[in-house]
């Protein structure tokens, strides 16, 4: 076709390469250096499996990151990869231009294919690149001798064939090659079955952590030594925990509470964890003190979301040292009504050079509540996104919120509750009224900043269970919608 642009002599060679089914290990190993990045990602979309076992097994750089090629899942290929590690441990010689040390299963961007990329389309400046400009772009676990295999782990009820075959593969393999897993996530599995992993994955490579369990306390407390060997990690999120409703007088409540000073000592293990977050935890009411005196390093992202906590923890939070450098706080569905807020100020005004996202979504607050907090948050220079969702806030108190905010030059996305105005005796919005309202607000702000990305949103509609919500446009709830 006229103007189409003629394929390279590098990928007429490659071309040629995988439509040669003879091509074997010796051969591949005689193949300049350059030419194997583009073929290996050609042999993988093309699922060309034979050719994808010999190059793993020969394959001449310090890592392989196949994962961030595989992002569609195929266990054909997936085998195929695995068997060619399985040939890489039996050879007994590995030729001297490289050795593979490191097999990335992770399924996200690497920079190895970046580097190579201009080989493709055949950049001559790209044959000058060698294994050396490669290590520098790995981390140092890949400069060790060991083979390792690198993945992230989701573990679920459901089967997932391609990882049921990958764990058995490791299961087999574990006493061969090192395997570390940088982010695990579980959701409703036994404590035996996470154990057996672990065994495999060792826990001080893993630096994200999400438990999703219905366990209780006690369950917790069985799992609590392996959460202790996660040294390195960098995010832990916990939820749920379930409360034991069976009880015999006061013995089960003081095994209970042994359970949860099991649980809540391991933290004071994790070096440098960063983001921590917990979701539907009962036993943190009271409690929160004793986790956070338990951290060894400052908190970037602090979550304890649709949790009881009492005014004791709040006022904890605004003194602890350890999230005077939060950039992410998040209270959603923290039940605040009954509670000083005063504290909540304190630690808003500590954070205020540093705090880049507040999300108070559900809280019940009061006009009483926001008043509190407006001082801080006006304050608060680093804001970006601020979530106020489901909280009763008159029309006047959300003028002086809207108003004190010229300091807020970093706001991304801002999430308003609709003011009271708009509901009627019987909690139904008027939508007139609440459009008339919120394009005042709007309006009235602009003379303040011009805000990039605004909303209201009304209580969920008692009808149909959806919200009204003005922003860029009004789009009411479903009845609503179903009445026009």
């Amino acid at each position: 076709m006229i103007g189409q642009t003629p394929p390279t002599l590098l990928k007429l060679a490659r071309q040629a390469l995988l439509r040669d089914e003879t091509l074997d290990m010796s051969a591949l190993e005689k193949l300049p250096m350059e030419l194997l990045p583009a073929l290996f990602k050609e042999a993988l979309t093309g699922r060309h499996a034979t050719t994808v076992k010999a190059m793993v097994a020969t394959w001449p750089f310090p890592c392989l990151p196949v994962g961030a090629l595989m992002k569609t899942p195929d266990l054909e290929t997936f085998q195929a990869v695995q068997a060619g590690v399985d040939t890489w441990l039996r050879r007994k010689f590995h030729p001297r231009r490289g050795k593979l040390q490191v097999l990335d299963l992770r399924k996200k961007h690497h920079e190895f294919w970046n580097i190579w990329a201009g080989v493709e389309d055949g950049d001559c400046s790209a044959e000058n690149q060698d294994e050396q400009q490669v290590v520098k772009v790995l981390p140092r676990y890949a400069l060790r001798r060991c083979l390792k295999v690198v993945a992230d782990l989701c573990l679920r009820p459901s089967v997932d064939e391609e990882q049921t075959c990958f764990l058995q593969w490791a299961q087999q393999r574990k006493d061969s090659v090192q395997f570390c897993c940088m982010k695990m996530t579980i959701w409703i599995q036994p404590v035996h079955v996470i154990k057996e992993v672990l065994k495999v994955f060792h826990p001080e490579h893993i630096r994200e952590f999400e438990l999703n369990t219905e366990w209780d306390i006690f369950m917790l407390a069985r799992f609590a030594p392996c959460l202790g060997q996660m040294r390195n990690l960098h995010k832990l999120l916990l939820a749920p925990v379930s409360k034991n409703v069976f009880k015999i007088g006061n013995r089960t409540t003081d095994m209970e509470d042994k359970c949860i000073n099991k649980f809540i000592s391991q933290f004071s293990r994790f070096n440098c964890l960063q983001h921590l977050s917990f979701r539907r935890v009962y036993f943190l009411r009271n409690r929160i003190k004793r986790v956070l005196r338990c951290l060894m390093t400052p908190l970037e992202t602090l979550s304890i979301t649709y949790c009881y906590i009492s005014q004791s923890d709040l006022n904890y939070i605004s003194e602890c040292s350890k999230l005077f450098q939060l950039k992410n706080l998040d209270m959603k569905g923290v039940v605040l009504e009954a509670l000083d807020l005063m504290p909540l100020q304190v630690l808003l005004e500590n954070v205020a050079d540093t705090l880049q996202s507040l999300d108070m979504k559900c809280c019940r607050m009061k006009d009483s509540h926001l008043i509190v907090l407006i001082p801080a948050l006006s304050k608060c220079s680093q804001l970006a996104k601020v979530i106020f969702y489901c909280n009763d806030f008159s029309m006047p108190i959300l003028r002086d919120l809207l108003q004190h905010t010229a300091n807020w030059s970093q706001m991304n996305v801002e999430q308003y509750p609709a003011p009271l105005e708009c509901y009627d005796d019987f909690g139904y919005v008027s939508t007139e009224r609440f459009t008339q309202l919120c394009a005042e607000q709007i309006d009235r702000l602009r003379t303040i900043r011009w805000p990039k990305c605004i909303s209201f949103a009304t209580h969920m509609c008692p009808r149909c269970g959806e919200r009204c919500v003005y922003g860029r446009r009004f789009r009411p709830c479903l009845c609503q919608r179903r009445r026009q």
